[in-house]
């Protein structure tokens, strides 16, 4: 008995810290859907950010996946407050100056 009451309390404590995060998020000028795919683009501008330190000459297809991703990044991050990802912002220049460096060669190409 005692310990379905601490089951309980634990999906009620669950359900209080989700409403609270909820309400932060839209406290913040935002949407939930917009906070995750913050929260996902984040993570890729992560790999973006290292395979454009890694990697100085790319394949078209390579480029063309990089072009796109990045633009998904962009997207993500222009629709949360930029006070979120402030610490982010260099990796966010650095992959943003590798995106305009290739959009400038295939626009040279073509």
């Amino acid at each position: 008995m005692v310990l379905m009451g601490i089951i309980y309390i634990l999906i009620i404590l669950i359900f209080i810290l989700m409403m609270f995060a909820y309400v932060q998020i839209k406290i913040a000028g935002m949407n939930v859907k917009d906070f995750y795919s913050f929260i996902e683009a984040n993570q890729t501008l992560d790999k973006l950010y290292r395979f454009s330190k890694k990697y100085e000459k790319l394949s078209s297809q390579d480029q063309l996946i990089f072009l796109s991703e990045a633009e998904k990044v962009f997207d993500a991050f222009n629709k949360v407050p930029d006070l979120l990802w402030e610490e982010e912002y260099q990796k966010y220049m650095d992959v943003l100056d590798k995106y305009r460096d290739i959009k400038m060669v295939r626009w040279e190409k073509n």
